[in-house]
Formats: structure tokens, sequence, C-alpha cells
């Protein structure tokens, strides 16, 4: 592979690299402390969109992992910024939780079920039959139809449960419109990011646990990929994909030592 500029700027995925099923990665922490001592542009994605970037700080904290809230980029910031800069001060109903309706409220943005611009779905405990019906109905009037993520399962103690992606492709069956999916792997949460921490393609790396997702958005934006096998694919899986990380590793305690 041809070479790539220093790593100046650093992207990571958090679920399967930095936490798994609730607890620190082996080096997790020392990997966010070797970040902030270096004074590296870095922020942590996630696909997730329930929590605001303050609630998952203290999450993290409370498991050891020190990292600010302004330092954590979500699908639900993502999708706020996407929609601001479309239609600034739009009009959204909105299926999600306060991660989403914060980031959305923050925009701009008028949240109503009154002819609104925008159908936008998010991760939410509580999906409702009521207001899927109601988000039918809005798309089927003539609302766009947006969803944060594509993630068709999320974890839980006590196994998967449905997520954004399964909820969405419900909808589009009932409709015959697809969303416009802003998170993981759209390489614009990518570009976004890079926008967020002022880096440059060349000289950022992405860290990822998932080939489908982080590691193709990462290619797509130009970036260095990093996999840690400490989360969903397998070494094995590796070879079956059309495009490859920049390193596989096995697991965040193998990337300290690249932060400068």
């Amino acid at each position: 592979m041809r070479e790539r500029r220093p790593i100046e700027y650093w992207l990571s995925d958090m679920d399967g690299v930095l936490v798994h099923e609730g607890r620190p990665v082996p080096g997790a922490e020392e990997f966010i402390r070797r970040l902030s001592e270096s004074g590296r542009p870095f922020l942590v994605l996630t696909n997730n969109s329930i929590y605001t970037a303050r609630d998952l700080a203290a999450r993290l904290s409370a498991v050891g992992l020190q990292v600010p809230p302004e330092s954590i980029w979500t699908s639900a910031l993502a999708t706020a910024r996407f929609l601001s800069d479309q239609r600034p001060e739009g009009s959204a109903y909105v299926i999600g939780e306060a991660g989403l309706t914060t980031a959305l409220h923050e925009a701009g943005y008028v949240l109503t079920d009154l002819d609104p611009e925008y159908v936008v779905l998010g991760e939410t405990r509580t999906y409702s039959f009521s207001q899927l019906t109601k988000a039918i109905r809005l798309i089927e009037r003539g609302a766009r139809f947006i969803a944060t993520n594509p993630d068709p399962i999320g974890p839980s103690p006590e196994g998967s449960l449905p997520a954004c992606g399964a909820v969405a492709a419900m909808i589009t069956r009932a409709t015959g419109v697809d969303p416009y999916f802003v998170g993981k792997p759209n390489p614009l949460m990518m570009r976004t990011a890079l926008n967020r921490v002022g880096g440059h393609s060349e000289s950022t790396a992405m860290i990822g646990d998932r080939m489908d997702t982080d590691v193709v958005a990462g290619v797509e934006a130009g970036l260095q990929t990093i996999l840690v096998l400490t989360g969903v694919t397998r070494k094995e899986e590796i070879e079956r994909f059309p495009f490859r990380p920049s390193r596989v590793v096995p697991s965040i305690a193998d990337v300290i030592d690249l932060v400068e």
C-alpha cells in the first residue's frame, strides 16, 4: 500500500473498540490518555442516537474513560448537521430519544407532526405502533424520510434488540420510500467528523471493529483505517470484503504506540 502521511487526527468507534458489553476494552483508558496528552485532535464516533454527547461522556467516565462531550460525535449530531445544512430551521416529526431531539432543537428545528418537512427516525427503547403509523402517513403525504443509521439490531444484556435500520425497513415496506441514512457507513458522517476536528483525510485514521460500517466508511472518505478484532468482525472474515483496512490489530491496546 502507498505511503501515508503521519496520523495527526484520530476518529474511533465506541462499541467494540473502546467498550464491550458495558466494560472498557483493555488498553482503552491508556489510549484515550495518550491522545489527550499528545494534544492530537480526536473524536469518538457512534451510530447510537439515543444519548446526547454529555450523556455518553458521563457513561464513559463511569467505566474509567475520560472523553469530554465535545470529543463525541453521534449519528444524531451528524443528522442534525445534515438537516441544518439542507433546510435551515426546518421542521421534522421525530421518532427517537433525547440524543436526537436535543440535537435537532439545538440546530434550530421545530419538532412537529403538523405537515413536517421531514420524518426523522432514530433509536428508541420504546418504538410505538402509533408513532410508526404517524410516520408512515406523513411520508405518504410527502415528508422526506431520514434515518440516523442503518444498523438493524442493537445489543442488550438479554440479547439483540431491533434498531433503526430494521424499523426503517418496515416503514419502507409500508410506504415504498427509502430513507436517507446519515450515520456510518455513509462517508458523510466521516466528513462532518473531519470538519469537526479540522483534519485532512490524508492524515486522519479511523479505528473500528466492523468492516461493513467503520472500515468502509473510512475507506470511502479517504482515511487510514485500523480494524480491531475486539468487536463484530472476526479475522477470518476480512478477506470476504472487496476493500481492506490499512491495518488489522488485536485490540486498541495495539494502537497506543501509533499516537505520537
